[in-house]
């Protein structure tokens, strides 16, 4: 898929951004954040690596875009796991 990030044209395949994240860790989520397998990580930190960008040259609504389009499940804000979840609304018993 052919997008623009940072004012710069990019052919994103779904595929291939998954194999270039493969092996990263992510860095801790505060905001804007992508699901991809089992990881969720900072828009900004998958757009450095995809577009070889430092991260100050393209906003996180630019990646948050392209990435939706290609199919990833992206959050405004890091969604809930479920130990917090669990650790927020204690059953009662």
């Amino acid at each position: 898929m052919r997008c623009v990030i940072a004012r710069y044209p990019f052919d994103l395949v779904k595929s291939e951004v998954e194999t270039q994240m493969e092996g990263v860790r992510p860095e801790p989520t505060t905001g804007a954040c992508v699901v991809i397998g089992r990881k969720v990580f900072p828009v900004k930190q998958v757009g450095e690596i995809i577009t070889r960008q430092d991260r100050r040259d393209f906003t996180a609504f630019e990646v948050t875009r392209a990435l939706t389009r290609l199919g990833f499940t992206c959050h405004a804000t890091p969604p809930e796991s479920p130990a917090t979840r669990s650790a927020s609304f204690p059953t009662l018993g």
